[in-house]
């Protein structure tokens, strides 16, 4: 059976939720289609390529469009809370999307539609790259805490009740204090 890039990516998802980020393998990979990694190199050059893909589709499977209407700091709580639950719908999810966009592979598009939304209020380019960039990088070591503790949890390693309430409402607290701190640098902003 010949395979097709969403295929490969399609399996490249379910081994990297049943089995993680770490045994997320070429070799893997081709042994739960049946064939030969040397077959996955014809759709992507490397694993690098294969894992940028993995990203942009769980992003793409998580997406919601949250408009253009709106208080731009409201839409920017909207689009982290979309860019969240995507990562979270998957085991080393964060880790993945977090470390393909620091390779500058794929996955950029939540750093460039929170850089508009920033634009949208005033601010200049640079300023609102930075803001996106100081978000992003709360939403991922945010997302990423949250995942390590659910996975210590299921191990064994850590007793106690999950602490997925409490995520979700210091996740928001945080994204609110980041987007406070930024709203105080406005250029109409009256204090």
């Amino acid at each position: 059976m010949r395979y097709h890039r969403t295929d490969i990516v399609e399996r490249a998802i379910g081994v990297l939720d049943q089995y993680g980020l770490a045994d997320l393998s070429m070799r893997r990979i081709a042994a739960e289609l049946g064939v030969q990694p040397s077959a996955l190199y014809h759709h992507f050059a490397n694993k690098q390529s294969l894992l940028a893909a993995v990203a942009d589709e769980i992003l793409e499977r998580g997406s919601r469009d949250v408009g253009s209407e709106g208080a731009w700091d409201e839409r920017v709580l909207s689009q982290c809370r979309v860019l969240r639950n995507a990562m979270l719908a998957y085991r080393d999810g964060a880790e993945l999307i977090s470390t393909v966009h620091a390779f500058g592979l794929g996955v950029q598009s939540p750093h460039s539609e929170l850089t508009g939304m920033v634009r949208s209020a005033g601010f200049d380019e640079a300023f609102s790259r930075s803001a996106a960039t100081t978000i992003l990088h709360f939403v991922f070591g945010h997302v990423s805490y949250e995942q390590l503790s659910l996975q210590a949890h299921s191990d064994g390693a850590i007793d106690g009740a999950l602490p997925e309430a409490d995520a979700t409402d210091e996740f928001a607290l945080g994204l609110t204090l980041i987007v406070d701190g930024i709203r105080l640098r406005q250029p109409s902003y009256e204090r």
